[in-house]
């Protein structure tokens, strides 16, 4: 994955449960990543890049919305 090269000058609070955490934390471990934020970025560039996935639903709450939950099983 290639960087874009701009200085980061936003940050983004995002809310995550203790077993969201913990399996960013181990996909960062396994693939040795050095930061948490590293990690999300990558899962991030991944994701955006990935077709495997429909378009959520439009009508969701936020909070349906997780991180260790498959998209189709976010009901």
């Amino acid at each position: 994955m290639s960087n874009s090269g701009g200085k980061r000058t936003l940050k983004l609070q995002v809310m995550l449960n203790d077993d969201e955490i913990k399996a960013i934390d181990d996909w960062r471990f396994d693939h040795r990543l050095p930061s948490r934020a590293a990690a999300i970025r990558e899962l991030l560039s991944r994701g955006l890049q990935g077709k495997e996935f429909g378009n959520p639903e439009e009508s969701k709450p936020s909070g349906a919305f997780g991180v260790t939950t498959p998209p189709d099983e976010g009901d």
